[in-house]
């Protein structure tokens, strides 16, 4: 870089004595103090390499904004979640990333931050994922570092979105229009000097169109074509090859020598060509933009769904307020076709409400006062008073942001694989290029860079490297759609390839319920200890706690405080002053070891005096449980039940179900150990559970699948999550993933069949570089079509495929 551009991000240096940065030993001229100290602090980071594999100058530095006031309470309570006292979690968007150099720069430079625990970045979606300790650094501190380094982090809102979005759909376009219009021009010229040929044209003519050809491609080539030049810089600084480097060649070769024929009076040009190979490029990526951008929409939707304003009661009315403002307890109303501002419990009265794009479900769902509301679901029936239970980064749709912006962070291993395959791809490419360059050389020296240019361009691995890609993120987006959450990115194959499913029983093929008619009220009445149960549950996700805040939904409203639960006992609190207890028998009564013989499984609810009740619990298959064992049986998948309960209840289910393999009684520990013994002999294995205890044999499967009600812990183990509770959307699951798999392998076959005979058919002089453009274009386009079928019609289940990692090595 000149001394009259800045080192750091490329904008005119001040005529004044110039500011220097001491780089690598070296000193750079930059523009300003901000630029100098985000050089200087990224030397001293060790971190120089950045400069040497980056795609472009980084964002002008003008000092580091003041984020302050992303540590005041209300805006953390939005965006930051904190899953325990020494880790929290924040999703940025970010401006100015541009490249996996700045991925590379961002990773490097805040995990070398005392506090920060984890980055993930998004180059492609331009979001950053910070998991930090709280404790040891503020999220002020650490959003300043990243403003250091270049990059100015913003709120995941639908408003950022949409603004970057349109920021990348506007340069696409006007590099599109610019190629456009230099084609059209560069044609006319192309047609008349070909016209010249047979009928005769005037020299002067002759050379006066060839300039005009000349001075409407050059834009095309400078600044329409100027991704693939930086690109290809980007793939030679990481030593590395893909599609960008033929791609690049194939323009600058082309544009070179039509340039130097028209300045020393050559024969041949092409600006035509170029100019055509350019426009077709950017109309195939414009394509693969529109189909990314249509497969976030499900995504970025959800931040969508979040309302910024809220009407909260209070003892002079309801005041409109921002949703940050909220806090737990305060009672907001929304009206009919308004989006429900946070997490809670229905106030009154009887509702339905509209879930449909967090969970799949079409059809309205009937609320009772009493049970929970999520946010961002919408109000049929209204208006209607809620009681904020969680606000913004702890609420179910943000942990669905959460989830599919992992899963988008990831680099899947199908997706390395192709990856692999297409820089291997690009090396017989040049190699043939080379071949073909000296072959025409040798017979007929006329035509040997019109063969190498078709031959770089056919065979540009396009195809390959969105083969996998296009597919996963199809798949993805559909099953987003269906309540179907993918957590992690190769969960999808690991899904469609599994013999075997392993099922917890309680909350996962049954639903627990507790009957009131049963229930054993020792002191007070049915609804008093109904309103403690449930309101000693308002914050339990496992089945029982919310089969009991079903039961007492009617009840009395109540508020515990100082709740703490004790894994496997129970769950304690205050309401109105009195210490309760609700669980075992032996921990609510606080006498471990006391005479707990008739209270068998009772859930028994007690205060320091005694037993006030005690709600034995009874338990129903879940709907579409049958249907699923069924089905998964007549696909050859076998199946087991593997619980903790007692034998005879779980003998008694898998009868029901038809499951001739059970285990009962089985702690964590056993679970674990049986998943081994399936996993040694050969199977791919298939959790789906719920709850706490599921949470380490989970992680241990090779595909961990969650029900949406379970445990935090359980779906932090899973790799796709059932955000609808709906067991037959684990069906639509497996269809989809078996679909991406078949879809995918369609996808590298066509690739490999399309450049297996197109290169021949260029090397030997048949095939121009326009049409060779065109080509290369349309495999691409063909690729993502054919992945955009994924999920559109109801299929049946295609054997399961071999291993993709197979297919392609």
């Amino acid at each position: 870089m000149n001394a009259q551009a800045c080192f750091h991000c490329g904008e005119a240096n001040p005529d004044s004595a110039p500011i220097l940065a001491r780089v690598q030993g070296r000193q750079h001229a930059v523009c300003c103090p901000g630029c100098k100290a985000a050089a200087e602090w990224i030397e001293t980071l060790g971190l120089a390499d950045y400069y040497r594999l980056r795609s472009g100058p980084a964002q002008r530095h003008d000092g580091v904004a003041d984020h302050a006031a992303w540590d005041r309470p209300a805006l953390a309570r939005l965006h930051v979640r904190s899953t325990s006292a020494d880790r929290a979690q924040v999703i940025v968007l970010v401006d100015g990333l541009r490249c996996s150099a700045c991925a590379w720069l961002i990773e490097r430079a805040l995990r070398g931050i005392d506090g920060v625990l984890d980055v993930g970045v998004n180059a492609l979606a331009r979001r950053v994922s910070l998991e930090f300790d709280p404790r040891r650094i503020k999220l002020s501190s650490l959003l300043a570092a990243l403003s250091r380094l270049g990059y100015v982090p913003h709120p995941l809102t639908a408003g950022m979105i949409d603004s970057q979005r349109q920021r990348e759909s506007r340069a696409a376009l006007k590099r599109l229009v610019v190629a456009g219009l230099g084609t059209m021009q560069a044609m006319m010229m192309a047609v008349a000097l070909y016209a010249g040929v047979f009928d005769g044209i005037d020299p002067a003519v002759r050379e006066f169109f060839r300039w005009i050809g000349f001075l409407v491609a050059t834009p095309v080539v400078l600044y329409s074509a100027q991704p693939f030049f930086r690109g290809a810089v980007r793939e030679w600084r990481a030593r590395r090859l893909s599609m960008d480097t033929p791609v690049a060649l194939a323009i600058a070769l082309i544009y070179l020598a039509s340039m130097i024929n028209v300045f020393v009076g050559g024969h041949e040009i092409y600006f035509d060509s170029v100019s055509m190979f350019v426009l077709f490029l950017l109309l195939g990526r414009h394509l693969a933009m529109r189909a990314r951008h249509r497969a976030g929409d499900v995504v970025d939707a959800l931040a969508r769904l979040q309302p910024v304003l809220a009407e909260r009661r209070e003892a002079a009315g309801y005041t409109t307020i921002a949703v940050h403002e909220l806090e737990a307890g305060d009672i907001v109303r929304v009206g009919s076709g308004a989006a429900i501002p946070a997490d809670g419990e229905l106030l009154g009265p009887r509702c339905r409400i509209d879930e449909s794009l967090l969970s799949g479900e079409s059809t309205p769902i009937a609320r009772e006062p009493g049970q929970a509301l999520i946010a961002g679901s919408l109000v049929i029936d209204g208006p209607i008073e809620v009681i904020v239970r969680h606000i913004g980064a702890d609420t179910v749709l943000a942990g669905i942001v959460r989830m599919v912006t992992r899963a988008a962070s990831e680099r899947p291993a199908l997706a390395r694989l192709a990856d692999a395959r297409a820089a291997r791809f690009v090396v017989r490419v040049l190699a043939a290029t080379l071949i073909t360059t000296l072959a025409w050389a040798w017979f007929d020296p006329g035509r040997a860079l019109p063969a190498a240019l078709a031959v770089l361009v056919v065979s540009c691995p396009c195809a390959f490297a969105l083969a996998v890609p296009s597919a996963l993120t199809r798949a993805v987006a559909v099953l987003a759609q269906r309540g179907v959450l993918v957590v992690d990115a190769d969960a999808l194959e690991a899904l469609a390839r599994a013999d075997r499913f392993i099922f917890d029983k309680t909350g996962t093929l049954t639903e627990p319920n507790f009957e009131r008619a049963r229930v054993e009220v020792i002191r007070g009445s049915l609804e008093q200890a109904l309103g403690i149960a449930a309101a000693l549950e308002q914050s339990n996700s496992h089945p029982l706690g919310l089969a009991l805040r079903r039961a007492g939904a009617s009840a009395p409203l109540k508020t515990a405080t100082a709740l703490r639960h004790v894994q496997g006992a129970g769950v304690e609190g205050d309401i109105e002053g009195i210490r309760y207890r609700l669980g075992r028998a032996d921990f609510s009564l606080h006498a471990p070891g006391a005479d707990t013989a008739g209270d068998g499984d009772a859930l028994v609810l007690a205060d320091p005096d005694g037993v006030i009740a005690r709600f034995p619990p009874s338990e129903q298959l879940r709907p579409a449980a049958a249907t699923l064992i069924r089905s998964l049986g007549d696909a050859g998948i076998k199946c087991e039940i593997l619980s903790g309960d007692r034998a005879a209840r779980v003998a008694h289910i898998a009868g029901l179900l038809a499951i001739d393999e059970f285990t009962a009684a089985a702690s964590p520990v056993d679970k674990l150990a049986r998943l081994a013994v399936l996993r040694a002999q050969g199977h791919v294995v298939a959790m789906v559970g719920d709850g706490i205890n599921d949470a380490p044999v989970l992680a241990a499967a090779d595909v961990a699948i969650a029900i949406g009600e379970g445990s935090a812990m359980a779906h932090a183990a899973s790799g796709i999550l059932l955000a609808s509770s709906r067991l037959e959307s684990l069906l639509e699951a497996r269809h989809v993933a078996a679909e991406m798999l078949v879809r995918l392998k369609q996808n590298l076959n066509w690739a490999l069949a399309y450049n297996l005979s197109a290169v021949p058919l260029a090397a030997l002089g048949f095939v121009p570089p326009w049409l060779a453009a065109i080509g290369m274009s349309a495999s691409s386009i063909v690729v993502i079509l054919n992945s955009l079928r994924i999920g559109r019609h109801a299929t049946a289940w295609p054997d399961a495929p071999r291993p993709v990692s197979e297919a392609v090595a």
